[in-house]
């Protein structure tokens, strides 16, 4: 039987600022990754919403970005390896301290924005995160855009790595995302993104924006829960996957 993750980027709140509907979209999804303080969330807010996924018993991830609150992350920083490794390093451990002190299990790593999005195709910065969450936990599940560098760089550390598929996002020919910059970068049709879901499930292939049928591996897909909206679409996915027999269950570490 097909099985497949459904992960949202939570806890992107910070201070006064709210962003997101975590504790709707928190039931719908079987993972979460969590901000760590640097492109969004404060110490408040990664506990909160660390509590709300244990008391959910979904997975629990770390969300690293760029050091770069005012940006949300998504602007290019060209940091070193050297840099990423530390950065990366501490906003897992953040995260991982919030977990210990609420008596769960941090299940994985997701790089948010640009620094996910550069790791994709940088492999010395994909090497210097895979290797910052192996020194951490060798046990980690490290989420990566799939058929990246990322996903090769945590294979080749020895780590478990979970390939990520993006439900509302187009595709150039070579397998990576259209960039944010393009207009096509957003697929708007709901009905064409569900079946897509669906497809890159059962038959591992999508076409890309120009009609080109590509070949990815989709272990988890990448959902959004923004607003009320986008939280009618997470539940038309998940009755799609139901529809087809495909449970939703998060990925497991080593």
């Amino acid at each position: 039987m097909h099985s497949v993750d459904l992960n949202c980027d939570l806890g992107e709140s910070f201070g006064r600022y709210t962003l997101g509907l975590d504790a709707e979209v928190i039931p719908l999804v079987s993972s979460c990754n969590i901000a760590c303080g640097m492109h969004a969330g404060d110490p408040v807010v990664m506990q909160k919403t660390v509590a709300l996924a244990a008391d959910a018993g979904i997975a629990l991830g770390a969300h690293p970005g760029y050091p770069d609150l005012q940006g949300f992350g998504r602007r290019d920083m060209n940091l070193s390896p050297e840099e990423a490794y530390a950065y990366t390093v501490y906003q897992i451990g953040a995260l991982a301290g919030f977990c210990a002190a609420r008596g769960v299990q941090l299940n994985h790593v997701k790089p948010h924005g640009q620094l996910y999005n550069r790791a994709a195709i940088d492999a010395r910065l994909a090497e210097a995160i895979a290797q910052a969450v192996f020194d951490i936990n060798p046990s980690l599940v490290l989420v990566g855009l799939a058929n990246g560098e990322l996903i090769d760089a945590g294979r080749a550390v020895g780590l478990t790595v979970a390939q990520e598929f993006f439900t509302d996002r187009n595709y150039t020919d070579e397998g990576v995302l259209v960039s944010r910059s393009l207009p096509n970068a957003l697929i708007t049709d709901e009905k064409f993104a569900v079946e897509r879901v669906v497809r890159v499930v059962k038959e591992g292939t999508i076409e890309s924006a120009s009609g080109k049928t590509i070949e990815i591996q989709a272990d988890t897909i990448c959902v959004h829960g923004d607003n009320a909206h986008a939280l009618e679409f997470v539940k038309r996915i998940r009755s799609a996957l139901a529809a087809e027999g495909i449970a939703i269950e998060p990925v497991a570490g080593a």
